[in-house]
């Protein structure tokens, strides 16, 4: 099984969960509404989940090993901080242009 997409949907500065994704596996199945979390420990990634009558959350679909879950949080940090560096390029930029007008 290969990661052959990760989309990057949404992009918070603000609070703790940071970006919702989208990974693609073997361009065959996805998986959407992926989150990245900043935690005590730095960012982590939460997979989907449905909360449960007692206000629990049950993942709907996970990695069955650890694994695949550095596997798929590796291709997720990957393209989260190209998304990141992007954006600050971009707000440098639009600094820089109003800067010299």
């Amino acid at each position: 099984m290969q990661v052959t997409d990760v989309r990057i949907r949404k992009v918070a500065a603000e609070g703790k969960m940071k970006a919702i994704v989208s990974v693609t596996f073997d361009n065959e199945f996805v998986v959407h509404d992926i989150k990245i979390i900043e935690g005590q420990n730095g960012l982590f990634i939460a997979m989907p989940s449905r909360k449960m009558g007692e206000g629990d959350f049950r993942d709907i679909a996970h990695p069955i090993n650890s694994d695949t879950r550095s596997k798929i949080q590796e291709a997720i940090f990957t393209e989260y901080e190209r998304v990141n560096e992007e954006s600050e390029v971009e707000s440098f930029e639009t600094i820089n242009e109003a800067n010299h007008a």
